[in-house]
């Protein structure tokens, strides 16, 4: 790797899976940095347990905080980048790598992690749902992106300072996307394994968070129309 990177992880009551996810960063170099975004269980204690830098939220205030929290932290301290992952165990950290490489050899702003590779292992209902959007998203940028809604990214430090965002829930993987291509840079897509867990439940709810993707794209079309 030739730049300095950290690991995002944005986390709610995520005590059972944080340990083991920190455990497989820390041996590639990188600063795992997770944001306890409220929980009510363990997730603080067990993932400063394990050698990463927590910053914790008083209370649950969704993932676009969550991970805006993580980025200005990335910023201040000087990191040439970020990957941002989910804290579930959804994404192999094996594949971090991988990731990063891209976004160093081909100069993309975002490098993306393509689940849809492999959709085989999403559920169906979601995999439909996130075509859909990725279809709409691949449009409004002019480039190809398979996999918008997934949250195994890297992120390079200019597109971080120069793309403002606001979302506070999980329409800011759409926003940070559509402000990056805006201003013209490129997003790259590498495929990677999803793991779903039996007992795996998201977070996300398909009606609200729904409308506010749509809320976003709408937004989006207005101002740069």
């Amino acid at each position: 790797m030739q730049g300095r990177y950290c690991v995002i992880i944005p986390a709610f009551n995520a005590a059972r899976t944080i340990g083991p996810l920190i455990r497989q960063i820390k041996p590639q170099g990188l600063a795992p940095v997770v944001i306890d975004d409220g929980s009510q269980d363990r997730t603080a204690a067990v993932a400063s347990a394990e050698g990463a830098l927590v910053i914790s939220h008083l209370r649950n205030e969704g993932k676009g905080t969550a991970l805006r929290t993580g980025f200005q932290y990335a910023l201040r301290s000087s990191f040439d980048g970020v990957v941002t992952m989910d804290s579930d165990g959804q994404h192999d950290p094996g594949e971090i790598a991988s990731l990063i490489r891209a976004g160093e050899v081909q100069h993309a702003g975002i490098v993306l992690g393509n689940r849809m590779a492999n959709g085989a292992a999403m559920p169906r209902g979601r995999r439909v749902t996130n075509a859909l959007m990725s279809s709409i998203i691949s449009a409004m940028a002019r480039q190809a992106i398979p996999d918008s809604q997934c949250g195994f990214r890297f992120i390079r430090r200019e597109v971080l300072q120069a793309v403002p965002l606001r979302a506070q829930r999980f329409e800011i993987e759409t926003e940070l996307l559509l402000g990056a291509t805006a201003q013209r840079w490129k997003i790259v897509s590498v495929p990677v394994r999803s793991i779903y867990p039996a007992a795996h439940r998201s977070h996300i709810h398909p009606v609200w968070d729904g409308l506010r993707f749509l809320g976003l794209v709408l937004r989006h079309l207005v101002i740069h129309r």
